[in-house]
């Protein structure tokens, strides 16, 4: 099977279904965050895969900006002591960066599957 036996998936499929970006069928990922080797679907070669730093840079930033804002408004109305906003903050930080992880990781991959960073993406108009 090749691209061109399959319509183009869209991103929104790829990230929150977390499949492949050939078929949409194929589970990407095998475990938390390790993708598959191959698509199970569609036989689509995994392994040249390189999401790289880029998904947790895009979680720093997004999650970041995010609990530095509600940190500073519960902060500015509530004022609660130091070990509230320990507890309040640290399961939202790290629930948060595991929860976004994988959705932009395969994004990512998505991305540089229409633009034949993978071998035997289809070509982006």
């Amino acid at each position: 099977m090749s691209a061109a036996d399959h319509p183009p998936v869209s991103l929104l499929t790829v990230a929150l279904l977390c499949r492949c970006p050939r078929c949409g069928q194929g589970r990407l990922f095998e475990g938390l965050l390790k993708i598959k080797p191959r698509c199970a679907h569609c036989g689509l070669d995994l392994r040249a895969e390189d999401a790289g730093d880029g998904p947790a840079v895009l979680v720093m930033f997004v999650l970041g900006a995010l609990v530095v804002t509600g940190a500073l408004l519960v902060e500015a109305i509530f004022a609660p002591p130091l070990w509230v906003h320990i507890v309040l903050w640290t399961p939202v930080t790290l629930g948060g960066s595991i929860l976004l992880l994988r959705p932009l990781k395969a994004v990512l991959i998505a991305v540089q599957y229409r633009h034949r960073a993978l071998g035997g993406g289809p070509a982006v108009p």
